[in-house]
């Protein structure tokens, strides 16, 4: 009675504090809350069935899972034109997609099949207020720098006002009116989908998506390793020391959504401490982005890289596609797992030759799914689809070897036929945007530049050790006192929990090489040629590594007989609690003041527009209340990542061209955007009413907007009389000039 008074306490506590840190954004706050929590129950017939290995049944992967698959659906049903996308759309997929989860629920209620954890109900508890935590932490710093303003904001908020507007998909590119978004936009196209879902507005839920991942990106971890070390210990341990697989849950989540890396503590804290202690003139200082800027910028060379994580990507707020994209990775992740841990308790009921045989091989459940996610991951993020395929092959080859006793045939047979159908389902259901999308990649190439190695230490010393001393733990534990040393006697021997950590360890590290052998080719060749390859492939490899590193750390701690790997572990753990001070340094550095709630600035996204751009505020809301669907707004265009293109970026509304270098990316066509922009100056510049017409009339522009970016780009060459005469003015702001025209060939 005591413990549940204790919890009810601790959940008024939770809303309590809630209220008073997000003031009036508690309300959206709660509602996105709650609509993960019915959208997970939803599912659960289906997560319990997939995860039902797991102490909890997968709830935590369940709101995922229903997210991605009516989301998906319901994207897919617009692209090839069945439904506009609406409110009405969403709700009625996640309807029909809910019946038949009952439907499938009754069944499994006649048949004894228990698909909720009903014997893990105090986990799922702690998993709630974990979540919930973690949501409010990130939505109470998120309102303290709510901006859409600044690095890519204006095209990852562009991209959901885009979508908002219309009732089909892709939308029309909000910087080239005359063509749709040719780029990954999956992952703003879901913060979109829970919008409409949720009733809520893009200015509110640019931030809360952002959010609401970060929340995910520490319980998906958490549960996973959890349950693998779970499954490690055994009953009996499990009892004894029923904390740790808690501790090592929360040391996952820690690890890929809180801690930075090991840059943060030489450059960051041991380096200025030591000049302090020798009396240094000059202390260096410690900017937070320097740890995901290390390779091509110190030293200084022609060889600029990224290597971001996740801890940065939640601070700094970019709305990203590989930032969307890591729940459903994740998901993707546990779907392995519950996989792998459902296969190893069954043996093979038919022969290799028998239909029935080829049937329990290619109709699995959880592969068909994470073909579907592939497919998925071709949208969202197109590397995660590479990374992960590969994952997934690592995964599969592993259990098939496990499976077939080391027959070699069968388990390359096997693996092929796997391979070719979580391929074939990948592509088939990613058609309706394949067909309309134009690669931006030119081929791969040589790396022509490397890292240095210390550089590699520096960044990913600190987890390839501790997988690569797991790895010698384990096969000095498992294979070294068997007689008969091979591959399948090792693996045989090999727990689950033990064989998907080492899957995952290995993959990271191969991450981590690949692009000093290799790079793919794009438009950022000079000087920036590894950069993004660098960029997507370390990402992921950061995600499984720290799921790697929460789990091997306790692994070894507790079940390792050799003192020198205990004592490695230990300090692997202490050096990763270091790495966590970057999240404090970032955290000031960024949001300011947060232990002022009063400093508190809400979610809005565009609420900045009042104080940035005071001149364009008032003519920008009009747009926004005003104007329905995609109609064409002329204003200036400039360089990617200034403060041109705002009105198409805080409206959704497509202008003629935009950002050069982001549609020079998505469209590989440089002399047409530079005729398009000459064509802009010319509306904006020329004398020769005949020509303006025609080329308002060419680009179908229903509105001007002629404001202070317009001014300050034109100068006294804007010819403001001529352009009124071009419609009629419906907006103007008497205080700063600017005005609106809405188009008339007429007059």
């Amino acid at each position: 009675m005591k413990k549940k008074i204790g919890k009810i306490i601790l959940i008024i506590a939770l809303l309590g504090i809630s209220a008073f840190l997000l003031k009036g954004d508690v309300w959206i706050f709660w509602t996105w809350y709650l609509l993960a929590g019915v959208l997970g129950l939803l599912a659960m017939p289906v997560t319990g069935m997939l995860f039902s290995g797991f102490e909890d049944k997968g709830w935590m992967f369940s709101k995922v899972l229903c997210i991605a698959v009516t989301g998906f659906l319901t994207w897919f049903l617009v692209a090839v034109n069945l439904l506009d996308f609406t409110v009405w759309t969403c709700a009625g997929v996640v309807i029909v997609c809910a019946l038949g989860c009952g439907i499938l629920f009754r069944h499994q209620s006649r048949t004894g099949k228990e698909c909720f954890p009903t014997g893990g109900v105090n986990l799922v508890f702690w998993e709630e207020i974990l979540f919930f935590a973690i949501f409010l932490m990130w939505t109470y710093l998120a309102g303290f720098h709510p901006a859409a303003y600044g690095t890519e904001k204006f095209m990852d908020y562009g991209f959901m006002e885009a979508m908002m507007r219309s009732t089909e998909l892709p939308a029309v590119d909000l910087w080239y009116s005359e063509g749709h978004i040719n780029y990954y936009y999956g992952g703003q196209y879901f913060a979109v989908f829970l919008t409409k879902l949720s009733g809520s507005k893009p200015e509110l839920t640019y931030n809360l998506m952002r959010t609401f991942v970060a929340a995910f990106a520490f319980v998906l971890p958490f549960s996973l390793v959890y349950q693998m070390t779970s499954d490690r210990l055994g009953r009996g341990m499990r009892r004894k020391k029923a904390w740790i697989p808690a501790v090592s849950g929360i040391t996952a989540g820690v690890a890929v959504s809180i801690a930075g890396n090991m840059h943060y503590v030489i450059y960051g804290v041991l380096i200025p401490a030591i000049e302090k202690m020798t009396g240094a003139e000059n202390i260096s200082s410690y900017w937070f982005p320097d740890a995901t800027r290390y390779i091509g910028y110190d030293p200084d060379v022609p060889d600029k890289t990224i290597h971001e994580f996740p801890c940065y990507s939640f601070v700094l707020g970019d709305l990203h596609a590989h930032v969307v994209n890591i729940f459903f990775v994740l998901l993707l992740m546990g779907l392995l797992y519950a996989w792998m841990q459902e296969t190893r308790r069954h043996s093979l009921s038919s022969e290799i030759s028998s239909v029935r045989f080829w049937k329990e091989q290619l109709l699995i459940p959880a592969l068909l799914l994470v073909s579907l996610l592939l497919g998925m991951f071709q949208w969202t993020n197109f590397w995660d689809f590479v990374i992960y395929f590969v994952v997934t092959g690592g995964a599969v080859l592993f259990m098939n070897i496990v499976r077939f006793e080391g027959k070699w045939k069968t388990i390359l047979a096997v693996t092929a036929a796997q391979a070719v159908e979580v391929l074939g389902i990948s592509y088939l259901v990613i058609l309706p945007f394949t067909l309309k999308f134009k690669t931006m990649v030119e081929g791969i190439a040589l790396a022509q530049f490397h890292s240095l190695p210390y550089q590699l230490l520096v960044l990913w010393g600190l987890p390839a050790m501790l997988t690569i001393l797991f790895l010698i733990c384990v096969l000095r534990e498992k294979l070294f006192r068997k007689r008969k040393k091979n591959l399948y006697t090792w693996m045989r021997s090999v727990c689950i929990p033990d064989l998907f950590a080492v899957i995952m360890g290995l993959c990271a590290i191969g991450l981590v090489i690949i692009p000093e052998i290799v790079y793919v080719r794009d438009i950022y060749e000079n000087g920036y040629a590894r950069a993004n390859t660098m960029f997507k492939l370390t990402y992921q490899a950061y995600l499984l590594f720290g799921m790697t590193m929460g789990y091997v750390i306790y692994r070894m701690l507790l079940l390792s007989r050799q003192k020198v790997i205990k004592v490695l572990s230990g300090i692997g753990l202490f050096l990763l609690v270091c790495t966590c001070g970057y999240f404090g340094n970032s955290v000031r550095a960024w949001f300011g003041e947060v232990w002022k709630p009063e400093v508190y600035q809400g979610l809005n996204a565009v609420a900045y527009i009042e104080t940035e751009f005071p001149e364009d505020a008032a003519g920008i809301y009009w747009l926004k209340e005003n104007v329905d669907g995609s109609p064409v707004v002329l204003e200036a265009n400039g360089d990617s990542y200034t403060a041109f293109n705002r009105v198409s970026a805080m409206t959704g509304l497509p202008t003629i061209v935009g950002w050069r270098v982001h549609e020079w990316l998505w469209r590989n066509d440089v002399e047409d955007l530079n005729e398009k922009s000459a064509e802009v100056e010319t509306i904006y510049t020329s004398a020769d009413a005949e020509e303006v017409k025609n080329l308002l009339e060419y680009y179908d522009v229903s509105y001007i907007f002629v404001g202070a970016r317009e001014r300050e780009k034109y100068g006294e060459n804007l010819n403001e009389a001529l352009l009124e005469t071009m419609g009629e003015v419906v907006f103007r702001d008497e205080n700063y000039g600017t005005w609106i025209l809405k188009v008339n060939m007429e007059f």
